[in-house]
């Protein structure tokens, strides 16, 4: 009982005597597959590591500082990161493993692991939060299993818009159906139906973002049947129809 009695007050008193509160920050430079960000109750970044600039192209820490999610993402995917940003600070409570679509540099999208904790001031109010990314061949898997399943992931981002069946994925990763399934979900979280589906409705977010074309040429375009399965999986996905999404985050036609 004494020892839980002072432990707390232990903690406090140490970081409060630390000169640098950025000095632990440094250790995630050393931390190439893990990429922090910390941002302002703003939504504005205020650090990053080195592994977090690469993902997103750049090379100084001081090309991210005080930009947003928008400066870096497509409107969906940067409003979906500030809308959790948001639940985090006003339940100031961690967030854990929360599954994600984030585009790197090369525009190709991935699933990443996030977990978020608010951040407080001395005061106790909410000044903003940190968050770590992990891709998801990071966690209890070893590399040569997440290589195998990237192919089906590569042939998923070139062939969407195509009729895909599990089996087809499941032959570019050179393995059974079954046994993608497991993976699939052992990695993701998910079974590949599912990562197909998201991966196609992240593609139509982006025309109907950047584009004016018709829904329905968007719906046949980014894989699905017809237009009417395509704003039902839209909407359950967004909670908007497409028409509605485009209204809100279009920026500009071509």
């Amino acid at each position: 009982m004494i020892r839980d009695e002072f432990e707390p007050a232990l903690q406090r008193d140490f970081f409060a005597r630390l000169s640098d509160s950025g000095a632990l920050a440094g250790l995630f430079d050393h931390l190439p597959r893990v990429y922090l960000f910390v941002k302002d109750i703003k939504h504005r970044f205020v650090k990053v590591n080195r592994a977090w600039l690469s993902l997103h192209g750049c090379v100084e820490e001081s090309e991210a500082i005080g930009k947003t999610d928008f400066d870096y993402h497509p409107p969906a995917l940067a409003s979906q990161y500030v809308e959790e940003d948001k639940r985090v600070m006003a339940s100031r409570r961690p967030l854990p493993e929360q599954a994600w679509l984030v585009l790197g540099a090369d525009r190709l999208p991935l699933w990443y692991r996030c977990t978020k904790i608010p951040l407080f001031d001395s005061a106790g109010e909410v000044i903003g939060l940190a968050g770590v990314l992990m891709p998801y061949d990071h966690a209890d898997t070893a590399p040569g299993e997440y290589q195998r399943l990237s192919a089906a992931c590569g042939y998923a981002l070139t062939h969407y818009p195509e009729s895909i069946s599990v089996a087809d994925l499941a032959k570019r990763a050179n393995l059974s159906v079954s046994h993608l399934q497991r993976e699939f979900q052992r990695l993701f979280g998910m079974c590949p139906t599912t990562y197909l589906l998201r991966l196609r409705l992240l593609m139509a977010r982006r025309e109907l973002e950047s584009t004016m074309a018709a829904v329905g040429q968007i719906a046949l375009d980014c894989g699905f049947y017809d237009q009417s399965h395509f704003t039902r999986a839209f909407r359950a996905s967004t909670g908007l129809t497409p028409l509605e999404y485009r209204r809100r985050f279009a920026r500009g036609t071509k």
